[in-house]
């Protein structure tokens, strides 16, 4: 039984789909691991009294087994709503909020046949409560631990999802992603992770930070997979997308920041590089900076959408000063690092000159940014940058390798045009490490 843990989703979707194992049997089979194991990393935050019901009717259905998503169990973060369970994003000031529908991405999945097997623990409010909150803590869940090395950085604010795959706890897992909360934590613990573009998958029922910004994504052991859960998730699949032969590809590898690049890493991407100029890749070099109004945004546009959301769900705290009071009612055990950035947000509005600044220049860069990457495939990211997430681009990270202590280390793409990205990263993953699961 050991194999299904690591087996890929679309192989573990075939063998359930031609009943070569059940659903049922699947399901309690990745239920049981999580059971055993997830003492030690905290990664899962509640699990669905329903998944083995799902499992069951999944197995006796007759109709329906090509379903995209067939049979496939999944967690996903906990500040996206799934019919049953709480979602409050890290927070205990949520703690009552019972989601009573599903997100839309997640009545998609449902839709085309997956298994919501529970809630992974994430940063507080996606890491935008205080500038000091370590990554993978939060006042509710505590700490997420990294599946590889329990010392290490387990990433940004979707770390339970990252972890939760990385461990075989499930073949994929959903996040949300508004500045590397999705692609970071994949390069963390040596999975896929997939940003789509901005707005092309619905945020209804996801407690937000910023609109403008924020994004679901995935999480899987193999690119092949984030697509197929990427499609279970959007309203409308994508048609399938293939591979660009080497010899045709177009790489900008963005320069900027390149001095914050240890030496170490350099060399694994001039391995990565080398090999893919043998055959036939073309690179080129660019610069795309980093913008500070990115920040701007968040702390703009952040109580008006919490507060959207608080509208419609049940929880008791609609307002981000209620919630800012409870953290200062219960300081012990909701203010370990402070609620610097939530007392920050709470200041500022839309309204505010700095807002309109950054939204301007952030159509300014837009054009700028697609006019430079339009004759590219993808563009790798070296030094620091969030230039993808301040304009709206997709952004993907794959596992490029092990450090010389076995610790995963990975690589960020982006790119104008998801499907021109998605096909460069299906060749470029080939010439990286495949998945190696950690000793649990």
């Amino acid at each position: 039984m050991d194999e299904i843990y690591w087996m890929p989703a679309t192989q573990l979707r075939k063998e359930m789909q031609n009943r070569n194992i059940g659903v049922e049997e699947v399901t309690k089979a990745f239920l049981n691991r999580i059971k055993k194991y997830d003492r030690r990393f905290n990664a899962v935050s509640e699990i669905h009294e329903t998944a083995i019901k799902q499992a069951r009717a999944l197995d006796s259905a007759t109709r329906g087994r090509d379903a995209l998503l067939f049979g496939l169990p999944l967690l996903v973060k906990d500040n996206i709503d799934v019919a049953g369970l709480h979602t409050t994003a890290g927070s205990m000031a949520l703690a009552d909020n019972l989601a009573e529908s599903n997100a839309a991405v997640i009545e998609n999945i449902v839709h085309h046949g997956g298994i919501i097997l529970g809630k992974t623990n994430m940063t507080e409010f996606a890491n935008f409560t205080s500038q000091g909150m370590p990554n993978g803590y939060s006042s509710r869940g505590g700490f997420v631990k990294n599946a590889y090395d329990p010392n290490k950085n387990p990433g940004g604010s979707s770390t339970g999802s990252a972890v939760a795959v990385s461990a075989g706890f499930c073949p994929m897992a959903v996040g949300t992603d508004t500045s590397f909360s999705v692609v970071a934590c994949a390069t963390e613990n040596g999975v896929v992770g997939f940003k789509p573009q901005h707005d092309s998958l619905s945020a209804d029922g996801i407690l937000p930070i910023a609109s403008t910004l924020d994004s679901a994504g995935m999480f899987s052991r193999n690119l092949s997979d984030a697509i197929l859960l990427y499609n279970g998730m959007a309203h409308r699949p994508m048609a399938p997308v293939h591979p660009i032969p080497a010899k045709e590809l177009k790489i900008a590898v963005n320069q900027h920041n390149r001095d914050m690049v240890s030496e170490t890493q350099w060399q694994r991407y001039e391995q990565l590089f080398e090999a893919l100029r043998r055959d036939g890749v073309r690179f080129s070099e660019i610069t795309q900076p980093y913008s500070p109004y990115q920040r701007s945004i968040m702390l703009c546009e952040f109580r008006r959408d919490l507060e959207r959301y608080l509208a419609g769900a049940s929880a008791k705290l609609k307002k981000l000063d209620q919630i800012i009071a409870f953290y200062e009612a219960n300081p012990q055990s909701m203010m370990k690092y402070g609620i610097s950035t939530l007392q920050e947000a709470a200041q500022k509005s839309v309204d505010d000159l700095l807002y309109q600044e950054a939204m301007a220049e952030r159509e300014r860069m837009r054009g700028q940014i697609f006019e430079e990457l339009k004759e590219y495939d993808a563009c790798i990211m070296t030094g620091p940058t969030n230039i993808m997430h301040f304009v709206g681009l997709p952004s993907l990270a794959l596992r490029l390798c092990e450090d010389e202590s076995g610790i995963p280390r990975g690589i960020i793409l982006y790119g104008a045009d998801e499907r021109r990205l998605l096909s460069a990263a299906l060749t470029l993953e080939t010439y990286c490490s495949p998945f190696v699961p950690p000793h649990l």
